[in-house]
């Protein structure tokens, strides 16, 4: 998951973090991508704070959108 917006030859920082579904509890592989200028930021801590607490797995996210319909 790429966080932010990474300009073309821009180098980036690859962070391993445990991510967990916020309905299933799921945990859900992978890590966080972001440029290493703006992992330095308080807008990336805000950002990831929020993606953290509103994650949905994609089971969950395509069962939330049928029920939508």
């Amino acid at each position: 998951m790429i966080i932010g917006v990474i300009q073309k030859n821009e180098r980036t920082v690859r962070l391993k973090m445990d991510i967990n579904c916020t309905n299933c509890k799921k945990k859900v592989p992978g890590g966080i991508k972001a440029s290493e200028k703006y992992s330095k930021t308080m807008d990336f801590k805000n950002e990831l704070k929020e993606f953290k607490e509103n994650y949905l797995c994609g089971i969950c996210r395509d069962k939330k959108r049928v029920n939508k319909s």
